[in-house]
This record gives structure tokens, C-alpha cells and sequence, in this order.
């Protein structure tokens, strides 16, 4: 949550008077650890969250899991005891008032997410949730309006903004690098899950799973944007999941076009659909220079940018390859631990789920249509300093 205000239509605007600092602070080892609830066990918190939380437990010694929920023990038993989690409930609601949580981790299906998120909020809680925030709109916006009230923090994924790359990148679009930005493109997608059939159903989707980070990262970039046009459909209406065919009930492919004002246009290309890429994540053409993120923005390799004043690509090197796409949990724990507002606000993940939710309803009509609310603008300036240009650093695997 940031400061500052939001226009979210039917939705009440929110302004936070909290007096704490905002931005990447640091874990505290003199402070009590975090207590962490989690919802769901499946592989997300299994292969992602548990190898974060463990490396903030034993080197950093700021969190541990305190109890785990599931819909039946019986489907989580193994990871339980893999990761040593004694405590256990079937209901959600009975972790997300217990004592021994201070944050709950949201990671169950995305259809689940509302219900949880409200509970853990009026229950006090700081409260993690996996992209995105809600189904729908009305159901984010009593989250913000819960979110204002409760004590507790809400951050949500994905988290593309934290990464040192993404920052590099945004300090140099906004310290004017590469002049006004005219155009824009992101692009994320692979050829779909096979484990769960939610993905395929009414509240998942290609938009909702993946170009949810291509629009957040855009949108951290540029702002709010103005009016979505996309074109959508399902382009394999069959997919086999657990070895059995299931009928794909919502888009699997889509083009989203964003319009944020200004004669200021991006692109997201997006579908369960892709097999394979090797364009870069993002790119921004300006009026005096051209910056691309390479890899996924999930998963940054580095940048590339072309200066007009230069007349020649500069490549740089990944200046953090270890990073995590769950650091949003750890930058949680560093705001809980140090009492400061995180950088990632609850009204950039409204913002994106109204265009997501626009893309999809443009894709049915054919028509363009205007997104009411609007967020502040991370601010991501200073920190790590730009990295070495790569042709000035010494590789010792090349002769």
C-alpha cells in the first residue's frame, strides 16, 4: 500500500496517512520473525514460496511457517513433513485468526483468492496473495476498502517491480535516457499447465496467469493506462490435463492493446500458446533511444539500450541472476520488520486487474473500453547503481 490516492470508480478512494517510510528497506536480525500462515500446498508453495521462506528462516532468521491450510491433509502430507510443518487445519478461516500468523500466504487457485484475502484482513492480518488479487472487480475493491482499515499490509503479485534489473530500467526511462516514450511491448507466455484444470476455467486464463506480469510491468513503468482494446479467443479448445481431455472455457491467446494517454501505446502478447522465444520481455522505443529487458521479466537477464547520441547497442549484464520471482515475500517481511510501506501498493494490482478484466470483455465485444481507476506510480529512483557496460567487464571464459 502507498501513499496517495486512486480514482476506482465504483470503489471508495483511499489515502493512506500512515506515517512510515516507503520503499526497499532491509531485514532486521534483532527483530522477532514473521509468523507466516499459508493457504494452499500445492507446487507453487512446494518448488517457489518454501525455498524463500527457508533461506529467510535459517540466514536471515526474520520468518517461519507456523501452520499450513489445504483442502485435505491427505494431499499435502508429503510436503508437509518435507518441510517439517507440524501444525495443520482444513479451514482457512481458522489460520488466518490464529495467534501464531502474522501473514498469511495466499496460494491457492486464483478463483480462492477474494474469500481468503478478506478473511485474513479482518482478522488483522498482513496478507500475501498470489496474482491476481480477485475474480472481480467488486470483490477488489472490498479488499481495498478492508485493506485502508486493517492494520495489516496487502501485497500482491506479481512482483516484476522488485527486481534489480526492472529498477535499473525504470530510473532510466524516468531520468529522460531515452526521451518520451512513444510505443511499448511485453510479451510472456508458454504452451499452458497440464497439472489443474482451473487455469482452463471462468476466473483463470492466459491474461489472468500470464500477461498479468506483462501489464504490471508496464504499467509500473508508465502509469495508469487510459483505454484497452485486445483481441481474444481459444486457440486449442481441447487440452489434456492429468492424462484426460478437458474442454478450454476461457481465452488461451490473446493480443491486449493499452492506450495510456498522450500518444503513449504498448502491446502484451500473451497465450497459453508460445512454445518457444527469444525476443526480449519488454521494450520501450523513445524519442531519443530504445531500452529492452532480456529473459522474462519474471526471470531478467539484463538490458540492452540503444542512445541515439551514442549510435551504438550497449549491453548489460544481469546484475542479480540469483533473484527471486517471490521477493515480494521477503520485501514484506523487510516492511512488517521495519514498520515502512512496500512499494508494492494494492492499487497497482486493482489497476491491473481492471484491464485484465477489460482486455477479456474488448476480446468478447470487439470494443475498446475505458479503465476508471488509476495509482501512483512506484518510486523506484536510487538504489543499486547502473551496472558496468558488459564489453568493459573481463569474462575469463572468453580468450
Amino acid at each position: 500500500m502507498g501513499e496517495g490516492s486512486c480514482n476506482l470508480g465504483k470503489c471508495v478512494c483511499i489515502s493512506y496517512s500512515r506515517n512510515l517510510r516507503v520503499g526497499i528497506v532491509g531485514i532486521s536480525h534483532s527483530k522477532p520473525r514473521v509468523r507466516i500462515g499459508i493457504v494452499g500446498c500445492g507446487n507453487v508453495m512446494d518448488g517457489a514460496y518454501m525455498p524463500a521462506i527457508e533461506k529467510l528462516r535459517l540466514y536471515e532468521g526474520a520468518a517461519e511457517v507456523t501452520i499450513a491450510c489445504h483442502t485435505s491433509l491427505s494431499k499435502c502430507q508429503s510436503i508437509l513433513d518435507k518441510w517439517k510443518i507440524k501444525n495443520f487445519t482444513a479451514d482457512y478461516r481458522e489460520l488466518c485468526r490464529s495467534d501464531n500468523v502474522d501473514l498469511v500466504l495466499v496460494l491457492t487457485s486464483m478463483q480462492e483468492h477474494g474469500p481468503i484475502v478478506k478473511e485474513a484482513l479482518k482478522a488483522g492480518k498482513h496478507v500475501m496473495v498470489e496474482k491476481p488479487m480477485a475474480a472481480t472487480l467488486d470483490e477488489a475493491a472490498e479488499l481495498l476498502e478492508l485493506a485502508r482499515r486493517s492494520p495489516g499490509y496487502l501485497v500482491c503479485a506479481p512482483f516484476v517491480i522488485l527486481s534489480a534489473t526492472y529498477r535499473t530500467i525504470w530510473n532510466r526511462v524516468h531520468r529522460d535516457d531515452i526521451g518520451k516514450v512513444s510505443l511499448a511491448r511485453a510479451r510472456y507466455g508458454w504452451s499452458g499447465p497440464d497439472w489443474a484444470e482451473w487455469f482452463y476455467r471462468p476466473g483463470s486464463g492466459c491474461i489472468f496467469d500470464l500477461g498479468v506480469y506483462s501489464i504490471a510491468s508496464l504499467t509500473g513503468l508508465l502509469g495508469s493506462a487510459r483505454r484497452v482494446m485486445a483481441m481474444t479467443g481459444t486457440a486449442q479448445p481441447e487440452r489434456v490435463v492429468k492424462g484426460e481431455p478437458i474442454r478450454v472455457e476461457v481465452e488461451d491467446n490473446a493480443q491486449i492493446l493499452l492506450d495510456f494517454g498522450h500518444s503513449t501505446f504498448a502491446v502484451v502478447s500473451t497465450g497459453f500458446t508460445m512454445q518457444k522465444y527469444r525476443s526480449p520481455a519488454l521494450e520501450l522505443y523513445g524519442s531519443k533511444g530504445t531500452i529492452q529487458m532480456l529473459g522474462d521479466d519474471w526471470a531478467p537477464e539484463g538490458y540492452e539500450i540503444w542512445l541515439n547520441e551514442v549510435g551504438a547497442w550497449q549491453y548489460f549484464y544481469e546484475t542479480d541472476p540469483h533473484w527471486m520471482w517471490t521477493d515480494g515475500l521477503r520485501h514484506l517481511v523487510e516492511c512488517i520488520q521495519q514498520n515502512a510501506l512496500p512499494v508494492l501498493t494494492a492499487e497497482h494490482s486493482y489497476h491491473t486487474l481492471e484491464i485484465m478484466l477489460a482486455a477479456q470483455a474488448s476480446g468478447r465485444e470487439g470494443q475498446a473500453r475505458e479503465i476508471k481507476s488509476r495509482f501512483t506510480l512506484p518510486d523506484l529512483a536510487g538504489g543499486r547503481e547502473d551496472p558496468e557496460a558488459a564489453h568493459r567487464i573481463h569474462d575469463p571464459r572468453r580468450l
